[in-house]
């Protein structure tokens, strides 16, 4: 065979399997995303930021998209949490929990790991906000329905960043601990520790 010739095949091969590729990867990217995926992630990453109103208008536009977006939801909620507005984190954290607790099937684990992180994060608020009856309740229910979602950074992220977060399982247990005690010995609230705990998301 002429080596000029195979050459050439050679180059349009590597160019076709490049545009076949690209095709895909769009493809998958954009067209056969389910809808609102994208607006999701572009709130996680305003949340990311801490720019709360930006990731609000991103969720809101997955919402359009794709009523009821579990992920959309559950971003709503935490933009309103770390915005300090609690009455609104609280309602979209509830409407979340009653949502998912209406829809999603046994064999969904992506969604009852969203219900479990739902409840998760409203324990989160009820403890910031000092209700720690309910925090504790919400926690239990938790670990109950997903033990593994709101467990906390896995070993990797633990040795390479150093992140040691409080997590649901301890907090709820030191939060059982110090209701047994009389009230004036209680200590609920401890500013450092409670800085680390962590939004959980789906």
């Amino acid at each position: 065979m002429n080596p000029a010739v195979l050459k050439r095949f050679i180059i349009y091969l590597a160019i076709a399997t490049f545009a076949m590729f690209s095709v895909w990867t769009i493809r998958e990217v954009w067209v056969d995303r389910p809808p609102g995926d994208y607006y999701v992630e572009e709130g996680g990453l305003r949340l990311q930021d801490k720019l709360y109103d930006q990731a609000l208008e991103a969720f809101d536009n997955a919402l359009r998209e794709q009523p009821d977006h579990r992920g959309a939801l559950m971003g709503r909620a935490i933009a309103f949490m770390q915005s300090d507005r609690p009455a609104e984190a609280e309602a979209e954290f509830t409407y979340l929990i009653k949502y998912l607790e209406a829809n999603v099937q046994d064999d969904d684990r992506t969604g009852i790991g969203a219900l479990a992180a739902a409840y998760g994060n409203r324990g989160i608020l009820h403890d910031r906000m000092g209700r720690h009856e309910k925090a504790l309740a919400d926690y239990k229910r938790a670990l109950r329905i997903d033990f593994s979602s709101v467990e906390g950074p896995g070993v990797v992220d633990r040795i390479l960043y150093s992140v040691q977060p409080a997590t649901i399982e301890k907090r709820a247990h030191y939060i059982q601990d110090q209701l047994k005690l009389p009230p004036e010995q209680r200590v609920l609230k401890n500013a450092e520790i409670d800085a680390k705990q962590r939004m959980h998301k789906p």
